[in-house]
């Protein structure tokens, strides 16, 4: 197709996920040559990914590890791909068999990808059999960012959290819905935010897990309550000893591709070092095979190992500078506005820091739902997706 044609083009086609033989075989032959560093010198993380838990992974990932469970799962469901703004976007599409139910677009993060969210289409498409009734029930729209999975990456810089929310908004127009909800955690919570910020038509409400303006200016909420003070403090230990991905990729993201695409020891190591709580959950998984919630040694190497066989180390890295960096062309654009539509907000016990409500009502003035759950963490909808159902259930109840 020419490029004028690929930019016009708004067809939405089926898809199916298949890897070449070649491509697994290689993968294990990688992971059977893997070069180990020594053991850290401490005993906790504080030096990076445990030799320990990384043997573990490899031997896990090597020896047991099904590589046809990502093609599987995915295949399961309607997969589809459409052309957006010059990029091919992947997205999984399940329609619920309820009558009136909301559609629901929800947007994934890094490390993570649509795979983190697939058990929960069950619980938000089909809630009768999950503990809800017909009137919870949603369409499940759940797409790929761009330059992650099986959506393809971007050809030129300008890629950021608005323009991905402008494309989000027109997935949803060309799929036919006239009004529709969105969701997201991590990168998702961004784009989530961002799409609420935009007000397009259609979009009736949002829900997030992740507090974006306590990330992004943190010195502006209040800080007289111990529980305030508690979460900045948490905020602090991140962005001063466990950010170091996040400054590495938004600033030199090409740097790390080089290894994030050579080595699938490297890339998951890279991908389980993101926070304490979620770190040492994947750590009890492989070393002491005791998974915490939904968050097994299989479901966590389906996620690595997509990305490992997509070649998108470098592209999702990327994805940060467009959003993040200092010279991404998207830095110094002005504040967008406020969301005018309603905002939900849920806190889970694991995130990186436990937003208090009074930060929530700050943040979003249209704020009409705050949420405590009583599991998950900062991958919440992976681990806990029965508890995220409920969550999201009950935020956007009043909108139906």
């Amino acid at each position: 197709m020419t490029t004028l044609e690929q930019r016009t083009d708004r067809a939405v086609r089926p898809f199916t996920v298949h890897f070449r033989e070649e491509a697994l075989d290689d993968l294990r032959r990688r992971l059977a040559t893997t070069r180990w560093p020594t053991r850290e010198l401490v005993g906790d993380r504080s030096q990076g990914v445990q030799l320990a838990t990384m043997r573990a992974l490899g031997k896990y990932w090597e020896k047991d590890y099904d590589l046809r469970r990502v093609p599987s799962r995915l295949n399961a469901l309607p997969q589809f791909t459409t052309e957006i703004d010059g990029v091919n976007i992947h997205f999984v599409h399940v329609k619920s068999k309820h009558a009136d139910a909301l559609p629901l677009i929800m947007t994934h993060g890094w490390p993570g990808s649509v795979i983190e969210m697939l058990d929960t289409v069950g619980p938000l498409t089909d809630p009768t059999a999950h503990g809800g009734t017909a009137a919870d029930a949603f369409h499940l729209v759940l797409p790929s960012l761009p330059g992650y999975g099986f959506s393809a990456e971007p050809a030129e810089v300008g890629w950021d959290l608005v323009r991905t929310a402008r494309a989000w908004a027109e997935l949803m127009r060309r799929l036919g819905y006239d009004r529709y909800v969105a969701q997201g955690g991590d990168v998702g919570a961004g784009v989530t935010d961002a799409i609420g910020r935009l007000g397009p038509q259609g979009l009736i409400g949002i829900h997030t897990n992740l507090l974006v303006p306590a990330l992004n200016d943190p010195a502006s909420l209040p800080a007289g309550t111990e529980e305030e003070r508690a979460a900045l403090a948490a905020i602090k230990v991140f962005q001063t000893s466990g950010n170091g991905y996040f400054v590495e990729m938004a600033t030199r993201p090409e740097t790390i591709g080089y290894a994030l695409l050579d080595s699938p020891a490297a890339l998951a190591a890279w991908m389980i070092d993101h926070d304490t709580d979620a770190y040492y959950k994947i750590a009890r998984a492989f070393v002491d095979e005791k998974p915490s919630g939904n968050l097994t040694r299989d479901h966590i190497l389906d996620n690595v190992t997509a990305y490992w066989l997509t070649g998108t180390g470098a592209s999702t890295s990327r994805s940060y500078w467009e959003a993040y960096g200092p010279d991404a062309p998207a830095a110094g654009r002005p504040p967008l506005p406020d969301p005018r539509v309603p905002v939900g907000f849920s806190t889970f016990p694991g995130e990186i820091w436990r937003t208090p409500r009074s930060w929530a009502e700050k943040s979003y003035p249209t704020l009409n739902y705050f949420g405590q759950a009583e599991r998950g963490g900062h991958f919440a909808a992976w681990e806990e997706p029965e508890l995220f159902a409920v969550q999201l259930r009950a935020a956007f109840r009043p909108l139906r």
